[in-house]
């Protein structure tokens, strides 16, 4: 996840087929791991996508969460884009976060109960 991208120019204006081509999706994160070899502080998630399997994420979320807090919750994340080798680990999937006044991540999750591998529409 890049953390820091605020760019507030008007954004480029997309079809709904543009749309329909990144695929988000909701897990849960059932393992949460520190990243010290990360360049920026982060951790490895590893977050289960029902059909789709469990797929792994490094997220830049240190600031607002614990290790801990992460195992068992709900987020939402891009499945679509190809892998991404970050130092030693391989990212699966695109952790979605808004940043806060202070530039820290806030994970994008959801406020009722959803299967794991629900796609938003």
């Amino acid at each position: 996840m890049s953390a820091g991208v605020t760019d507030d120019a008007a954004p480029a204006r997309i079809s709904f087929d543009d749309f329909l081509n990144v695929d988000i999706r909701v897990g849960t994160v059932v393992k949460a791991e520190p990243f010290p070899e990360a360049r920026k502080p982060a951790y490895k998630l590893w977050i289960d996508f029902g059909p789709l399997g469990v797929k792994k994420s490094s997220a830049q979320v240190t600031a607002l969460y614990d290790v801990g807090e992460l195992v068992g919750r709900k987020v939402a994340a891009v499945v679509n884009f190809a892998p991404r080798q970050i130092g030693p680990f391989m990212s699966e999937v695109l952790t979605l976060g808004f940043p806060n006044a202070g530039g820290e991540v806030v994970l994008v999750g959801v406020d009722r109960d959803a299967p794991d591998g629900g796609r938003l529409f």
